[in-house]
């Protein structure tokens, strides 16, 4: 059996073949590169906008009040809704006292006192309802009016907040401005041309991808036979290598006096009984066999095969089946249809051990060809 060798690559190909990989890496480098700088921009400038936006919005300075203001106005309404809930007295004026208290905590700051002049009465008004709770000298509808007072500060409160949160915006979006300009036009640079150095990698990938592909489909042409579109003999050795220590069968198959045949028949004949003979020979293994052209009318059949009776049977169904088929064969000396003369063996798949097989098959073939042809024996040494 003859081996291929792969022949070398030429020396003047090697230099180009790194070259070539070496532009591959730098477009897609460049690409990233250019995707990278613009993340960097980015953040770049939301480390700046950051800290302008805490100083406008962070829980610091005069906008607090905004939030304390809020959750105040908040507890004086709970206060009300509980002074107005379906309940007993008792228990609604101690849900309001607890309400009143949250609320005078949160409004009794420094920034409200000096601010806001409605502030100081409120809290005088907050006291009162909270010592006339206390005492039980004050019911609850009065109590209910009693508190719109210091609500209606508190909101002209949050309403003032929201005047100078706007203003802040204002100031914000001007100081900014300029900023997002160079971010918009930068990024859109950048990412221009992260896309064409990405589109000039994907092109590189796209050429590489073809040639392969074409290195893929020329060596897969090469492992097939052009006529039956079948295996060939380097197709069966590499099928072999792939089932390692896997049980098979390995039948190789003659058709006899397929010279008289073609002599006969003529030679585009001959090639229409061979691709017959692969399609026969497919379907009568139950298409469970791999089929290989060896050259020739020579054929080998590869199939997972526990033992030898099994292979038995498989090289009966052949002979079996050829016979049913009954291709004519005028030239045949025996005055037949087209046979065959078959030959197997089973083995583990190895390399060592696909040579012996084969060898032991071929030589059952042989056997079977000396004793007169059209029949099939499996040899019981491999």
């Amino acid at each position: 059996m003859t081996h291929k060798v792969k022949p070398a690559v030429p020396p003047s190909q090697k230099p180009r073949s790194i070259a070539r990989q070496h532009r591959y890496f730098t477009w897609l480098s460049l690409s990233l590169m250019s995707f990278l700088g613009l993340m960097v921009l980015i953040v770049y400038e939301s480390r700046w906008v950051y800290p302008e936006i805490q100083a406008y919005f962070s829980q610091t300075g005069s906008l607090t009040g905004q939030q304390l203001a809020t959750r105040s106005r908040v507890y004086l309404q709970n206060a009300q809704s509980e002074l107005l809930a379906d309940q007993p007295e008792q228990a609604a004026f101690d849900a309001t006292i607890i309400n009143i208290e949250l609320a005078y905590g949160l409004s009794d700051v420094h920034v409200y006192r000096n601010q806001c002049e409605c502030m100081a009465t409120s809290l005088n008004i907050l006291n009162r309802v909270l010592a006339q709770l206390e005492a039980r000298e004050i019911d609850r509808v009065n109590a209910v009016s009693e508190l719109f007072a210091p609500i209606a500060c508190l909101t002209n409160i949050e309403m003032s907040q929201l005047d100078q949160r706007g203003a802040a915006i204002n100031d914000f979006s001007e100081s900014t401005r300029q900023h997002n300009q160079v971010l918009t036009y930068s990024s859109l640079l950048i990412f221009v041309m992260g896309l064409v150095f990405w589109w000039l990698h994907e092109r590189q990938l796209r050429r590489t991808d073809h040639a392969t592909q074409e290195t893929f489909e020329w060596m897969q042409r090469a492992m097939r036979d052009p006529l039956t579109g079948i295996g060939n003999r380097s197709a069966l050795h590499q099928d072999v290598l792939a089932k390692q220590h896997q049980s098979l069968g390995l039948i190789l198959l003659d058709i006899d006096f397929f010279k008289q045949y073609n002599d006969a028949y003529g030679h585009p004949q001959g090639d229409m009984l061979l691709r017959q003979l692969t399609t026969l020979i497919g379907q009568t293994l139950n298409n469970e066999a791999q089929l290989y052209r060896l050259g020739g009318d020579e054929f080998a059949a590869l199939l997972l095969c526990p033992d030898t009776e099994t292979l038995k049977s498989y090289c009966h169904q052949l002979i079996e089946g050829l016979r049913e088929a009954d291709f004519s064969h005028p030239a045949h000396p025996d005055k037949k249809g087209v046979t065959l003369s078959v030959g197997g063996s089973c083995f583990v798949a190895a390399e060592h051990t696909f040579s012996h097989a084969y060898e032991a098959a071929d030589k059952v073939l042989y056997q079977v060809k000396a004793a007169g042809r059209d029949g099939w024996q499996v040899t019981e040494d491999a």
